[in-house]
């Protein structure tokens, strides 16, 4: 089996638009096309393109919806794929995306992913000029319409299209001149390209391609509807020679305080009589903490990826929705679940007389996998021997589906 070798490139992929243009009620890049967001399309192109790290900066809330894009289209590509939270603006996005790139990265590229149609032949032209001494490079198109200069209705002259050009993305950099612009940057800059040369560095052009259209409007993402559906993209089935995946083990744990409101819920049972824990949703210690071993021996994330206080739709949600989701999670990143093992520490509920109840529960909500529960009291020491909560620590065994 063969080691994957460490990328040269990275590709930040800039997916944290609002997208008010589009007016689509939510953000732009997990708009479908077809069957598959914007995200997921662009992300097909950037791992058809020649081997890179690939960091998707994503709107805050809509990380884990960003990584399972990318999960899916990365085929056998996966462990170079990371997901970052975006900024308030564009230029602030792209700063934290690139302070996600591996250090023995040379060049970096910033591909908007609402350029979800751009062939990966564009990403190679612009590595190449950057591989032929330029320190700076981006696609462009020659400007086919007259331009004219106008002032509110009058037309003042007529511009000289000659010397204009339609900037595109990918646009790649040497990445220790990207690094230095964007720390050096004192305004923002409509792209990447134009704070490069303010910080004095010469960026060159390479062709572009008309497929590279920015979904904007409603009008584009029509054009990019009918294109798919004219010519549907093949998921990405890229083979590095890396030998069958092997099954991989996660950790996760979790604690709650008494103190919430209603009944406790725990181990996917409710206790009638016992104090209910405090939480987000219903404060299940037992299944939060399998649902953060899962997704940590998935690559995933972990449950405040997924599940977190940005997410009001799990207010109040009980274990058979935490784990139906992490089954889906799993399941499109080509993972199913071996078993679980979770001990719990606390001095209330009991739970030898509905341990065999619970780990049916539990294994029912993770589509019969083996589920085993233990249970200690911890001797009285700690907040879990005061009776101050409940704490849960599991591990997970995933196995390639």
């Amino acid at each position: 089996m063969s080691i994957m070798p460490v990328p040269r490139v990275a590709v930040i992929v800039v997916a944290a638009g609002s997208g008010e243009r589009l007016g689509a009620g939510g953000p732009k890049a997990f708009v479908g096309i077809d069957a598959h967001t914007i995200l997921r399309h662009a992300l097909v192109r950037v791992f058809s393109a020649p081997l890179a790290q690939v960091v998707i900066v994503a709107p805050a809330g809509h990380e884990g919806d960003a990584l399972t894009d990318a999960l899916e289209a990365a085929g056998d590509r996966r462990d170079l794929v990371s997901v970052v939270t975006g900024g308030k603006t564009r230029q602030g996005s792209v700063s934290n995306g690139l302070a996600a790139v591996w250090a023995d990265v040379q060049i970096v590229l910033v591909h908007d992913a609402a350029r979800a149609l751009t062939p990966s032949a564009v990403f190679e032209r612009v590595i190449d000029a950057i591989d032929r001494g330029s320190d700076g490079a981006l696609p462009v198109l020659p400007v086919v319409d007259t331009i004219k200069r106008v002032a509110d209705t009058e037309v003042l002259h007529a511009v000289d299209r000659e010397e204009l050009a339609a900037a595109q993305t990918p646009q790649g950099f040497r990445r220790d001149i990207l690094d230095a612009a964007y720390r050096a940057a004192d305004r923002d800059y409509t792209d990447d390209a134009a704070l490069v040369g303010a910080a004095g560095h010469a960026v060159s052009v390479v062709t572009g391609d008309p497929l590279a259209f920015k979904i904007t409007t409603p009008a584009d993402l029509d054009r990019a509807r009918s294109l798919v559906s004219a010519a549907p993209v093949a998921p990405v089935n890229v083979t590095l020679d890396r030998g069958p995946a092997l099954p991989r083990v996660g950790v996760g744990t979790d604690v709650h305080a008494f103190g919430g409101d209603g009944a406790l819920w725990l181990a996917g049972l409710e206790w009638p009589g016992e104090p209910a824990l405090s939480g987000h949703s219903d404060g299940d210690a037992v299944a939060h903490a399998i649902v953060d071993a899962l997704l940590t021996a998935a690559g995933l994330g972990d449950i405040g990826t997924h599940f977190g206080t940005d997410h009001p739709e799990y207010a109040g949600a009980h274990a058979d929705v935490f784990l139906a989701r992490t089954l889906g999670l799993l399941g499109a990143a080509g993972w199913r679940v071996g078993n679980v093992a979770v001990q719990v520490q606390a001095n209330r509920p009991r739970f030898a007389a509905r341990r065999a109840e619970a780990e049916a529960t539990l294994s029912a909500g993770l589509g019969g996998a083996s589920v085993s529960i233990s249970a200690t009291t911890t001797d009285g020491l700690g907040f879990t021997g005061r009776g101050e909560g409940v704490a849960a620590f599991a591990v997970a065994l995933v196995v390639p589906a």
